[in-house]
This record gives structure tokens, C-alpha cells and sequence, in this order.
């Protein structure tokens, strides 16, 4: 396994980290009621894929209070109990912002520390080293100085000393955010001051780590950092999806209502990756993860990324992820190859 650094925090997390919303299992949005969680998902396969992931030496495990409502938080805790894991090894990430519960926003500061403290108990921890604000949109129904309901109030500023106030207290180390537009995160980095940022990067999409994009030029600016999920693009990078006979889903799986488990996106994604395997097999026996391997270094390739955080249910997905750890860092022209072929 290899390490990178986080700028200004002395975190020093493993290049492949775990993505932990898997482990939240079904789940429903409670402001949409649209499925936000994952289905199939059992304790006994989590804990050795857990097992799996330390000891190939990852020490990043990427969470948030939404996953399973606190079930993901929890369910990582437990592993760590039952394998014997020193907390002093690993960089425990989680998030809030999704997650509202009786307050009128989830960035509301008393809802921000009521959320920190549960967070802290899920996860038999005293502190979070590394604590996201969850999405970009700070701008809501919120209250005015006399308690009335205004439909316009701006979270950030009172968010942000909320969680800086955290870090003075110590029970975050460092501050992240999270966004899911470009915009969002010209608005919030120069007010928040993340060290470390967080969004969907992969062979498909690359908008925020796309060299001389706007994210780019911005994480160099203030000197961020970037967690990457969705490395595999939920699987569909890896080829596990017959076009012929499209997946479905159970009730409360995210993926149910996903539009690119269709035929005609997984055909043409089939067709490339049978390009991708032309040039790296090499004569691999496992195909899944080489190409777990490749779309994880190439999303590693990129100067700000500090680490890819794939998901995964079971020992077989962890395996597959730590894949990209033995095999070499990917080279410039293979990088700008993939990049042709997804993005071209």
C-alpha cells in the first residue's frame, strides 16, 4: 500500500481507502423517500472484507451519519472491535449534511454538533479525522434573528465557525467538504477552508479532476487535497453487467433508480473496456481486478488526488480494490489513453 499526505492536517492516508456507504444497507430518503442505500448487504461479509482492507494496509475508511441512518457508522466500529484494530492506525472520515432529522436543515450549528456527538458514539471514537460537510447548498429555509422562518438563509458562515470551533475542541482534526457542482465549491472553500475535498471522479467522469479545470486551479489555489468515490462507477467499470440482461434492484438500493444500468450505456461501456483489456491484460487470470486496478490508478494519477475510495459488500470486492495498491503507479501515456477512449 502506498500513502499520501493531506496537506496541513499530518493525515498520511492509504491510497486506496474504503468507501462505507455499502454498509448502511436499504435506506430511504426522508425528505424524497427515493432509495439512498444499498441492498445485500450482511455483517459477516462486511467484517472480512473490513479484514481484508487492513491487512492490505488501508488505513482510510470513508463514512457518513446518513449511511443506514448511523447503521455504517456503527457497523465499522464493531468490525474495528472484533479484529482487534488499534483506532491510533486509522483515519476515520464521516459526514453530515443529509441527514436533518428534526431540525429545519442539517447545517443548523446545534444539529452540526448533535450530529458530531452521535457520530463520535457510532463510531467508539473521541475524535473524527476527518469531518465533511456532506453537500454544497447552504442557502435554505432557515431562521432569522427574532425565530421567524425566512426562505433564504445562508448556513455557511455560522457552519463553518461550527466546525472550526470542532477542530478547536478537538474532536475533528480535519475539515472537509463535499459538493456535487464546481460552483458549490467556489462558494465554500473560501470561507469553510477545507484541507481536503471530496466528489465523484472516474474513467466516465472526470469533470473534478479534468487538468486545467476550474476544481483543479481552485484545489491548487487553497491548497486542497481530494478524496475520489465512485472509482469504479458502482461496477459498471468493471464490466460485471450483462447489456442483454440489465441488473434490477431491491427496494431501498440506490442503484434502483440509476439511469446507467441501461442497455444501451452498458453496451457501449462494454465495448470500451474490451479496448482497456486488449492493452493492460497482460495475461491477468483475474479480469475484475485489473480492471478495479486501472480505473483506481487512473484516478490516482491525478497530482491533487490523495486517495480513490472504492465501495464494497464482501472479501471478493475488497480483494479486487487492493488491486491497484500492488500493481505500479499508471503511466502519463496510459493515463492520457484511458482518458481518449472514455472522454474522447
Amino acid at each position: 500500500m502506498r500513502y499520501r499526505d493531506i496537506p496541513g492536517t499530518g493525515l498520511s492516508i492509504s491510497e486506496i481507502g474504503f468507501g462505507c456507504w455499502t454498509m448502511g444497507g436499504p435506506n430511504w430518503s426522508t425528505s424524497t423517500g427515493a432509495p439512498i442505500g444499498w441492498s445485500d448487504v450482511n455483517d459477516d461479509d462486511i467484517l472480512a472484507g473490513v479484514k481484508a482492507g487492513i491487512d492490505g494496509g488501508v488505513n482510510h475508511w470513508d463514512n457518513a451519519d446518513i449511511y443506514g441512518n448511523g447503521r455504517a457508522e456503527r457497523t465499522l466500529a464493531e468490525c474495528f472491535r472484533k479484529l482487534g484494530v488499534n483506532r491510533d492506525t486509522q483515519v476515520i472520515a464521516t459526514k453530515v449534511g443529509h441527514f436533518r432529522g428534526t431540525a429545519i436543515h442539517a447545517y443548523e450549528p446545534r444539529h452540526i454538533r448533535n450530529q458530531c456527538e452521535q457520530s463520535l458514539r457510532n463510531l467508539r471514537t473521541d475524535r473524527i479525522d476527518i469531518y465533511y460537510f456532506h453537500h454544497g447548498s447552504y442557502v435554505a429555509a432557515g431562521y432569522d434573528a427574532r425565530g421567524n422562518i425566512v426562505p433564504d438563509h445562508d448556513y455557511l458562515p455560522e457552519a463553518a465557525r461550527t466546525m472550526h470551533d470542532l477542530v478547536k475542541e478537538g474532536k475533528v482534526r480535519a475539515v472537509g467538504q463535499s459538493a456535487y457542482t464546481v460552483e458549490d465549491f467556489e462558494r465554500a472553500i473560501p470561507v469553510l477552508k477545507p484541507r481536503i475535498l471530496q466528489n465523484k471522479a472516474n474513467l466516465r467522469y472526470d469533470e473534478y479532476i479534468r487538468p486545467g479545470g476550474r476544481l483543479e486551479s481552485l484545489m491548487r489555489a487553497h491548497d486542497c487535497a481530494l478524496v475520489a468515490f465512485g472509482p469504479l462507477d458502482q461496477g459498471i467499470l468493471l464490466d460485471k453487467f450483462d447489456p442483454d440482461r440489465p441488473p434490477s434492484f431491491d427496494e431501498g438500493d440506490y442503484r434502483r433508480g440509476r439511469k446507467d444500468f441501461n442497455p444501451d450505456t452498458l453496451r457501449t461501456v462494454r465495448q470500451k473496456l474490451s479496448l482497456v483489456r486488449e492493452r493492460f491484460a497482460g495475461g491477468s487470470s483475474d479480469v475484475t481486478a485489473m480492471l478495479s486496478s486501472i480505473a483506481s490508478r487512473w484516478v490516482l494519477a491525478h497530482e491533487r488526488v490523495a486517495s480513490a475510495i472504492p465501495g464494497f459488500r464482501n472479501q471478493r470486492q475488497a480483494l479486487c480494490n487492493l488491486r491497484a495498491a500492488e500493481d505500479p503507479p499508471m503511466t502519463e501515456p496510459e493515463v492520457t489513453w484511458l482518458r481518449e477512449l472514455f472522454q474522447g
